[in-house]
């Protein structure tokens, strides 16, 4: 498995940015696809991006594309969100997600195997 940690979360206008990262531990790292994921109060949660091995791939959620980026840095054993033009509707927690030994992207949750314990956004408007 891999260990995620996330950070970058935080209170923010409307119309802002952030850019959320997810630290990895594992020299498996650049060999999993990394996936974001976020859980508003009351909803389920929510895919929002993918990103391949090598970032040259990626995929996004059918509301997220335009304002969202994913990309990584496996130098780093990092993987990033910028949010672009945020609103209030992307309140919620945001996970960062690795699924290990797989080279297909892919939205379901359920075919990540190692989760991180998410940072809070909050938008104000």
């Amino acid at each position: 498995q891999v260990q995620l940690v996330e950070s970058g979360g935080g209170l923010v206008q409307a119309g802002g940015s952030l850019r959320l990262s997810c630290a990895a531990s594992g020299r498996i790292f650049s060999s999993s696809i990394m996936g974001w994921f976020r859980q508003a109060p009351g909803k389920e949660r929510e895919f929002v991006a993918a990103i391949s091995w090598g970032g040259g791939d990626t995929v996004y959620g059918n509301s997220m594309k335009g304002r969202f980026t994913i990309s990584r840095d496996n130098a780093k054993n990092t993987v990033y969100l910028q949010i672009d033009s945020l609103k209030a509707e992307d309140t919620a927690v945001y996970s960062c997600a690795a699924r290990t030994k797989a080279t297909m992207l892919s939205r379901d949750q359920r075919l990540y195997d190692s989760w991180g314990q998410g940072t809070q956004v909050t938008v104000s408007s």
